[in-house]
């Protein structure tokens, strides 16, 4: 097994739900995450009107529940989990409004139907993607992720927020991407008050050479994550969710590494070459004919010159 936590219980009398309870067991090659985007028993409009430009970015592998729920992420996890269990999701945004923390967005990540992390985020200077009036991207289509700014290096906590808000918006894993496929970019911007999320649309035009020029343009949503409560795993809990089983583990092969493009390099050992045997292309115009071998080397017009200058010399003296 993948894991040694408890998992729910439950059986199955049809074919269609022993399929369902396979399909929630642990795999080698984890299925792609899915979202669920969970409305509190107060959330606010602001709230709602991020969660649906967020949902436009992780369809298909999103859900957007109407119904309001009575949950308090940080009180109480059970209800998270028992929803994790039951819509078979990793990923959640619940969104809740109070006088303290006003317009309050908590993601929350799952390790086996259980919480592994979460972090509360205040939603600030909104601008919905209605209020850009250009072009959007494609449904279904990969954003390209970056994160700028120092913090996410340095900072613990802004680095586990990166990973954390990497995995709710990447979709699925794949090996190879069509350039003409990547048509918006999701930035986040670490600074000391606020994390900054701005979204792109990439546009393609020629530029002479073989990369083509890319061309930003924002197109929403614009929001300022303002940081509040967290909460990360113990030790234990986070190696064991970073566990990885030994039939998806890539055994490394002698002499040979893969640089920053994925393209693989060789590396060949052989003996020290005697240059003095080694065999040179043979052009027949340049063999010496048998009568030649034997005979004098005859002296070339330079030489012949050379020497009779010097003879005129020595008769000078």
């Amino acid at each position: 097994e993948l894991s040694t936590m408890e998992r729910p219980a439950g059986k199955a009398s049809t074919r269609r739900g022993k399929q369902a309870l396979a399909d929630k067991e642990p795999k080698i090659v984890e299925n792609p995450k899915s979202a669920l985007y969970v409305r509190g028993s107060n959330c606010s409009q602001e709230v709602q009107d991020v969660f649906r430009d967020l949902h436009s970015i992780t369809k298909p592998n999103s859900v957007i529940f109407s119904k309001k729920h009575e949950v308090r992420p940080f009180e109480d996890v059970l209800p998270l989990e028992n929803m994790s269990a039951q819509q078979d999701v990793s990923l959640f945004a619940f969104g809740s409004h109070n006088k303290k923390r006003p317009h309050n967005i908590t993601f929350v990540r799952m390790f086996d139907f259980h919480v592994l992390d979460m972090v509360e985020l205040g939603v600030t200077n909104l601008k919905l993607m209605s209020e850009f009036k250009n072009s959007k991207f494609m449904l279904g289509s990969k954003p390209c992720l970056a994160f700028l700014g120092s913090l996410f290096t340095t900072n613990l906590d802004y680095a586990r927020i990166k990973n954390l808000l990497a995995d709710f918006f990447r979709g699925p894993i794949v090996e190879n991407v069509n350039l003409s496929g990547l048509d918006h970019a999701l930035v986040f911007t670490a600074t000391e008050t606020a994390i900054l999320m701005r979204q792109y649309r990439i546009s393609l035009k020629k530029s002479g050479t073989r990369l083509p020029l890319a061309d930003l343009e924002e197109i929403g949503p614009s929001i300022d994550f303002v940081v509040r409560r967290t909460q990360w795993p113990s030790e234990d809990l986070l190696k064991l969710a970073l566990r990885v089983p030994k039939e998806a583990k890539v055994h490394k092969v002698k002499n040979i590494s893969h640089n920053e493009t994925g393209e693989e390099i060789g590396r060949l050992h052989l003996e020290k070459q005697d240059l003095s045997k080694l065999q040179t292309r043979k052009v027949k115009a340049l063999k010496r004919k048998p009568a030649e071998k034997g005979a004098p080397k005859k002296r070339s017009r330079d030489d012949k010159g050379d020497s009779d200058v010097a003879e005129a010399q020595e008769m000078d003296e």
